[in-house]
């Protein structure tokens, strides 16, 4: 009989008694007074009952109890303890076990601003300090953003990817800085001076802000996307692409100009979905032909949208991305993609009639439909 596989871990279960241990041996290497069997203690008490972030703010609770009540001192001794600096950005979340020590500095690092900052920035090149600076974004903005953006020269793609990072005014799991939300203002010198960044692992960050952004100030994200464009080259491109996705993918004509996509002229199109009955698990093969009468050739994005049928049978859209194609003047170009209509742990099916629709640089040109059998 085969070995049965390992019960994956849940997430919830990183922070467990082994972290426990881990944390209290990392902490009492820097200090010898660290009580480690207290905080071994305090740290997974009921630690059954808690969730995630639950979990990671008992730790830092603990941490807190067992250092000294002079918050600038325990800085010093949690800084101490923190392991190498990771030399990349291939390795980030190998140093999830400092999560609590970045919830140590937000619970209490907000009236010893210069240490907290010296904690943060040596924590980010180990795990990352983005949850950790929110309360200082928040509640200290102008000296917070005036030392970020100091740091966007920095030596380390940790420390400059997270000035960016942090600052994301809806960064998931973070709590919304509802300023930002409001008005994004103090963060483009940041992402202006970051634009340009030699690692890929920074301008990720940048585009993931830039999408931050839009969803609350299109028109604005939309400027500087135009204006990072215009002024730079492949990698800005990427940028723009990246942190206008959202809006790309759900064809707002601005957006989809500012990487070089414009609406189709006099183009007509076809779309074709086969078989026209299909059971969950099959797949429908979609065929499109686009056709020109205009006398250039046209740079044009192609994607679809499956309006699926919901629980309560009204159906909901949902965009994929298909291609892009170079449509010649007066010409005709064919297109097919294999859709699968498999169910996911994300999308429920449910029988009844599909339609499809194809979007051409934002505009729908054709659609289809097919059945899901029963």
């Amino acid at each position: 009989m085969a070995d049965a596989k390992p019960k994956k871990k849940a997430f919830k279960d990183w922070f467990d008694r082994d972290a426990a241990r881990a944390m209290s041996a990392q902490v009492h290497g820097a200090w010898s007074g660290f009580d480690r069997k207290a905080f071994e203690r305090r740290a997974t008490k009921g630690l059954s009952e808690l969730e995630f972030s639950a979990r990671v703010q008992q730790f830092s609770d603990a941490l807190a109890a067992g250092l000294p009540e002079d918050v600038p001192g325990a800085l010093g001794i949690l800084t101490d303890s923190l392991p190498s600096r990771l030399p990349d950005a291939e390795a980030v979340t190998d140093g999830w076990l400092q999560w609590p020590i970045g919830q140590f500095i937000a619970d209490h690092g907000l009236p010893h601003f210069d240490a907290s900052m010296h904690a943060m920035i040596e924590l980010t090149q180990r795990f990352s300090s983005e949850f950790a600076v929110r309360p200082f974004v928040a509640e200290r903005p102008e000296e917070t953003f005036a030392r970020l953006r100091s740091l966007t020269t920095h030596d380390s793609l940790h420390v400059r990817r997270w000035c960016s990072e942090g600052v994301r005014p809806r960064l998931p799991w973070g709590k919304v800085l509802s300023a930002l939300v409001e008005d994004p203002s103090p963060i483009w010198p940041i992402l202006d001076a970051l634009q340009h960044d030699s690692a890929l692992y920074v301008r990720r960050s940048v585009a993931n802000t830039l999408g931050d952004i839009a969803k609350d100030h299109l028109g604005a994200a939309v400027r500087w996307a135009k204006a990072c464009v215009k002024a730079g080259g492949e990698d800005q491109l990427w940028i723009a692409k990246h942190g206008l996705r959202g809006p790309i993918k759900a064809g707002d004509k601005a957006a989809l100009a500012v990487i070089g996509y414009h609406p189709p002229k006099k183009v007509s199109a076809t779309l074709k979905a086969s078989p026209k009955a299909v059971k969950v698990g099959d797949f429908v093969e979609l065929t499109a032909t686009l056709s020109s009468s205009h006398g250039r050739t046209q740079s044009l994005l192609v994607d679809y949208v499956v309006h699926y049928v919901r629980k309560a049978k009204a159906s909901g859209g949902k965009t994929f991305k298909w291609t892009s194609v170079e449509l010649p003047a007066r010409g005709q170009t064919e297109l097919s993609k294999r859709h699968s209509m498999k169910a996911t742990s994300i999308r429920a099916l449910y029988p009844g009639e599909h339609r499809v629709e194809l979007l051409v640089s934002g505009e729908v040109l054709a659609q289809t439909v097919f059945t899901l059998k029963g």
